[in-house]
Formats: C-alpha cells, structure tokens, sequence
C-alpha cells in the first residue's frame, strides 16, 4: 500500500508484476462473498488498486494506447498534440465522448483489470456494504480516478457507473455520511461523472437534490469543505449549463439563496468556493426563459 503511493515509476513497476492486480482484485471477490467487506487487508487491497488507478490513462503502456485509442487517432488525423491522450481540440473531445471502448475481455488480466466492468462493480458494492472509511474513499477515489480523463476509457467507466450498474444510489449515500474526506471523494466523482452529457439527466433526477441539501448556508470555515462546497457548485454547473429543467430543479430543492450566499463571500481564503458559486449563477442566468422565478 505504501509502495504504490511511490509515484509513476513505482505504479508503473506494480502494474506490470505479474499476478499482482489480479490477487488483489481475487482477494477482495472472495471478501465480499464471504460478507467481509470491511476488514483490513480488503482495505489495504482497495487504497492499492485505487493508487494504481491515478493517471492510469496516461500512464498506460503504449500497446493499449494503440488498442485502445486507435479509433480516437482516426477521428483527427490533423491532432498534432504528442501522446495518446492529450488533445485541446474540443471537437475531438466531443467526438471521443461517442467513441466507444473495444468489447471486454471476459477474462481480464493484469492492467486490464483495472477499468473492467468487474472491478467496477466491486468498488460499488464496497461503497454500499463497508463502513471503513477508508475503504469507502479508496473505492470512491479509484472510480474518480478512472473517471478523471477526456477520452474513451472515462466515459465508458463513467457510462458502467451510472447505467450498467446503477452505482448512483451508493455514491449518493456517501455524500451524507459524516466523515469529510468521504463526502468529498463522492463529490469529485459525481463532477467527473456530471462532465458526460449523456448521464447528466440521470445524474440531475438521482442526486441533483442530494448535492444541493449538503451545501452549506455559507461558505465553510475548513480547507476540505470549502473544496467539497467548490466542487459541489460546478457539478451543479455541469448540470445545469445545458438544461433549463436542471436549473428549475436546484430552483425548486430551494439551491438559490445557499449559492448567492456562497458567492458573496469575499475572504480570498475561500475564494475557491466563492468563485465555483459565482460560475454556477452566472449559467443559471443565462436560462432566460427562468428569470421571473429566480426574482421571485
């Protein structure tokens, strides 16, 4: 667990030991079935996979950036950006959003484990069944990293969580627990999740009500909550920006007066939240069609 928080060298020597991932990925299979899922070598195991899962889109070796991203590379030939993965072109990225992954293997091994449907599913029950915290931020943090890119492996993850496997009432329960370090990792995902047009209506219906009951009255008076309330706002943005019946949503679960109290906060110390409220009124009033209900 130490060694895999080593950096990208470290992730990327574990990555390639053989037998590695897919013991670990066993362990935790046989954990759960055996309704153990909150003892310590299963939340040793998780904090592993979840170190291994940091940048692993652009950390991946160069054969499943050919495997994977190849049909990325035909979208644009014109794509001058070095690498696999990095690309400024919004075209492209929007095109990516549409691109999918090849089929799964049904026998995953090594690397390829790490953003299987499988294992997917695995974090989602342990956030539903363990009640270590550590365990839960460390599956909460695995899936937000695998969600953190803009190409083909993120939104097909982001696609596994929220419609293949129904992970949205899990990762909506955690955002009322009271450990800070959880609430926030399950805020993170739900913005990386929110960033995928095509989930944004079930991620709005789900849990948009969710976010606004836990933003604060004002801006809070921690480094962690401020970064949760932060987060918070531009998920509510990612929702919001592109549909009027989003913004009447957050209007309705009464969202308004916390974001305009949030954004009147002028102490440069939590600016960060401050700012993130100040992009969300700003969409919210380019929803013109809503005006006479935001005077209201």
């Amino acid at each position: 667990r130490n060694m895999s928080s080593a950096g990208p060298e470290g992730r990327k020597k574990m990555r390639e030991c053989e037998g590695l991932i897919d013991s670990l990925v066993y362990y935790i299979q046989g954990a759960i079935a055996d309704h153990e899922p909150n003892d310590k070598a299963t939340e040793n195991c998780v904090c592993i996979l979840h170190n291994l899962s940091y940048q692993l889109e652009i950390e991946l070796p160069e054969s499943y950036a050919q495997s994977i991203y190849m049909q990325r590379r035909n979208i644009s030939s014109n794509d001058k950006t070095p690498g696999c993965f990095g690309t400024r072109s919004r075209k492209v990225k929007e095109k990516q959003q549409d691109t999918p992954l090849p089929e799964e293997k049904s026998n995953p091994k090594g690397v390829e484990s790490l953003w299987h449907s499988t294992l997917i599913r695995i974090y989602l029950s342990l956030i539903a069944k363990s009640t270590r915290n550590y365990t839960q931020e460390a599956s909460l943090g695995a899936l937000q990293n695998l969600t953190a890119g803009t190409g083909p492996m993120p939104f097909a993850v982001a696609r596994t969580v929220v419609q293949k496997a129904n992970g949205l009432p899990s990762i909506r329960a955690m955002l009322h627990v009271s450990h800070p370090a959880v609430k926030k990792t399950a805020v993170s995902l739900l913005r990386n999740l929110s960033r995928n047009p095509s989930l944004q209506s079930d991620i709005a219906r789900e849990v948009l009500p969710d976010l606004v009951s836990i933003l604060p009255e004002c801006v809070p008076g921690c480094d962690t909550a401020c970064e949760t309330t932060a987060s918070i706002c531009y998920t509510l943005f990612n929702l919001t920006q592109s549909s009027s019946h989003n913004a009447r949503l957050l209007l309705s679960a009464h969202g308004l007066p916390k974001v305009i109290a949030i954004s009147m906060n002028d102490s440069n110390m939590f600016s960060k939240a401050s700012r993130a409220a100040s992009v969300l009124l700003y969409s919210l009033w380019l929803h013109t069609d809503l005006h006479s209900a935001y005077k209201k």
